[in-house]
């Protein structure tokens, strides 16, 4: 049974190491079984978005020595969701919780692909010009 934790553990590391893989592998393939690329962009979105949050954490906690990165992408996201709901409400005078929780995925998939570019870099300038 330890040995299909750790493969699932290896697979997603692999996986949110390189997000552009799972990107590109899942848009291609729900094109081919969909035929409709809108669709396929919103899940490759969607399922890398999961991958992204949990790289970006890693990264935050080992470039900043912390154990906050989590914790913080968490604390955003749920202040957007508020901040959404908010402005939902007094627009409309309603709230859909689905399409906050859609938008607030939608623009992590963006806030989190930006954090990932910036800490990669951060992280390989600080392994290349620490002594």
């Amino acid at each position: 049974m330890q040995w299909i934790w750790d493969s699932v553990k290896h697979v997603y590391a692999f996986m949110a190491i390189l997000p552009i893989v799972p990107f590109v592998l899942v848009y291609f393939g729900s094109a081919a079984i969909t035929g409709d690329r809108k669709r396929a962009f919103r899940t490759a979105m969607d399922v890398t978005t999961a991958l992204l949050i949990g790289c970006v954490a890693v990264l935050f906690n080992v470039i900043f020595n912390s154990g906050f990165g989590l914790y913080g992408i968490m604390l955003v996201l749920l202040l957007g969701g508020g901040l959404l709901g908010n402005l939902q409400y007094r627009l409309k005078g309603n709230i859909s919780m689905r399409r906050i929780m859609r938008a607030i995925w939608r623009l992590g998939f963006f806030l989190m692909s930006f954090c990932y570019v910036i800490l990669m870099l951060i992280g390989i300038g600080k392994s290349l010009f620490s002594a």
